[in-house]
């Protein structure tokens, strides 16, 4: 994992996700395009790193955090404001697409336009 994702077990979950714009990643190593979605992941990271916080959950080693949401497919991408569900993702995702959902959810969140 690299600086810009971090990789959060069931016991640092709730932390995790407790405050502030985050971007879940649920995956498991047996998933292909869970594996596709990493590096995509990572330049979503770079480029949002001020906005959001992201993190990687592997449902195979912690499902109490996987089942903390409702999703019956991986790769899901879930983005969180304070704990809540802004926006969910399921299947492989576009950078532009997720850094479009947290740059626009990082506006309306602190009162600017979409």
């Amino acid at each position: 994992m690299s600086e810009n994702v971090k990789e959060v077990n069931d016991s640092g979950f709730a932390e995790a996700i407790r405050s502030g714009l985050v971007l879940v990643d649920f995956w498991a190593l047996r998933c292909g395009p869970c594996r596709m979605q990493g590096p995509i992941l990572e330049e979503v990271a770079a480029e949002v790193g001020g906005l959001a916080s992201v993190i990687k959950v592997d449902i195979d080693q912690n499902p109490a955090a996987a089942n903390a949401f409702d999703f019956k497919s991986i790769p899901t991408l879930i983005l969180l404001k304070d704990g809540e569900v802004v926006q969910q993702f399921t299947g492989l995702q576009r950078k532009e697409t997720l850094v479009s959902a947290v740059t626009t959810s990082s506006r309306c969140l602190t009162g600017g336009l979409p």
